[in-house]
C-alpha cells in the first residue's frame, strides 16, 4: 500500500513539474506585470518569483481536485487572486511597463489584454461588476496610451496583440473613439 502511495506522489510530482516547465515562463512574465517590476536584468523581479512560487505551492496542493480541470487557468486564477490580496505591497512604482498604472488596474489589464481572460470571467475572478471591469481596463488603457508606455517594452502591446505599433490594444467587446 505505501509503494502505491509512493508511485502515486512520484506521478504527481512528475505531471506538476511539466506543468510547470511548459507555463512557468509565462507565469512568471505574468507575476511580474502584475507586481509592475522591470523584466531585466534577470533575478531583479523578487516580488513576482514570490508571488509566483506562492501560486505554484497552492496550485500543487490542488493538484488532485483538478480532475482533469486546466492547471494553467488554476495558477493563473490563484496568482490574480494572490495579487489582490497583496496589492498594498505593489503600489510603488518599480520601474516594470505598467508601474504607472494602480494595482487593480495592472490586474485588469494583464488578465483582459495579455492573458485574453473574458471581461465575464474576470469579473467574476475579482467580484466586481462586469461594467467596473471595463471601465477599469479602459482607463489602464488610455493612461498608457497617454503616458507613452509600451514603446518598445514587453508590455500588453509586446504580447502578441497590436502588432508593435507601440500603443496597447483596445479592450476587446468595446471599441474606443
Amino acid at each position: 500500500m505505501a509503494e502505491r502511495a509512493t508511485h502515486r506522489d512520484r506521478l504527481r510530482a512528475l505531471e506538476f513539474e511539466a506543468f510547470v516547465a511548459g507555463a512557468g515562463g509565462r507565469l512568471l512574465h505574468t507575476a511580474t506585470l502584475l507586481t509592475g517590476e522591470p523584466s531585466q536584468p534577470p533575478g531583479s523581479y523578487v516580488r513576482a518569483e514570490a508571488l509566483l512560487r506562492a501560486a505554484l505551492a497552492r496550485t500543487y496542493a490542488d493538484w488532485d481536485r483538478l480532475h482533469g480541470g486546466d492547471p494553467y487557468d488554476r495558477a493563473r486564477r490563484e496568482l490574480a487572486l494572490r495579487f489582490a490580496r497583496e496589492a498594498r505591497r505593489h503600489q510603488r512604482p518599480r520601474g516594470g511597463p505598467l508601474d504607472r498604472l494602480t494595482p487593480i488596474e495592472r490586474l485588469v489589464l494583464v488578465l483582459r489584454m495579455y492573458e485574453e481572460v473574458g471581461e465575464e470571467q474576470t469579473a467574476a475572478l475579482l467580484g466586481l461588476p462586469a461594467d467596473r471591469v471595463r471601465a477599469v481596463c479602459a482607463r489602464a488603457v488610455a493612461a498608457l496610451r497617454t503616458g507613452g508606455a509600451g514603446r518598445g517594452s514587453a508590455g500588453p502591446a509586446g504580447a502578441g496583440r497590436g502588432g508593435g505599433t507601440g500603443q496597447a490594444p483596445a479592450p476587446r467587446g468595446r471599441v474606443t473613439p
